[in-house]
């Protein structure tokens, strides 16, 4: 992944810019160290790659430096994804990656992977962003450096209702865990 990384953060600084809102496809192909045991591409790597696609989006709108600039980081709450087809040894493939909505404490983006015109997989991830010196940013804060505005943006129902169905509860102290 590092190889990729390092490759996407070359060619970003020479490909169209985009708004934060477009829509960013990123192009990768299948190795043979993104193979599980039965030959296609391991479902982990997919989440490894969602995350190129989703900095080849930041560093695009240029989002990316001012979130560096201001000691900001993303992380991930939480994900689903689907496959319909799997992705074979040396397969080209695009990871298309967009903004969907934002909520009072995270910002949802779909995330396609796409092969010859079909959709192999679809993803939907809930993220915040967190600053060094600790903390949350604030969702305002945030849509202002992405440049979006919240109520352009709103959160449709059917993923409001599975962030809230899949929210862990809050945290309390460490009770003993109730599998033993």
């Amino acid at each position: 992944m590092l190889f990729r990384l390092l490759l996407l953060s070359i060619r970003a600084r020479f490909r169209e810019r985009l708004a934060p809102t477009d829509v960013a496809r990123t192009a990768f192909r299948v190795l043979p160290t993104d193979l599980d045991v039965l030959n296609h591409m391991n479902n982990g790597v997919y989440l490894s790659i969602m995350d190129l696609g989703r900095i080849d989006l930041m560093a695009r709108s240029g989002v990316w430096p001012a979130l560096r600039r201001r000691g900001y980081y993303p992380v991930v709450v939480s994900s689903t994804i689907t496959y319909r087809r799997s992705l074979e040894p040396w397969q080209r493939f695009v990871v298309e990656s967009r903004i969907v909505g934002l909520d009072d404490v995270a910002g949802y983006v779909e995330q396609r992977f796409v092969r010859d015109g079909e959709i192999c997989a679809r993803a939907i991830v809930k993220a915040r962003f967190l600053k060094k010196s600790g903390g949350s940013v604030p969702i305002p804060e945030l849509a202002e450096l992405f440049g979006l505005d919240p109520d352009d943006h709103p959160l449709p129902d059917w993923l409001a209702q599975w962030s809230a169905d899949t929210a862990l509860p809050p945290r309390r102290e460490p009770t003993p865990s109730v599998w033993n």
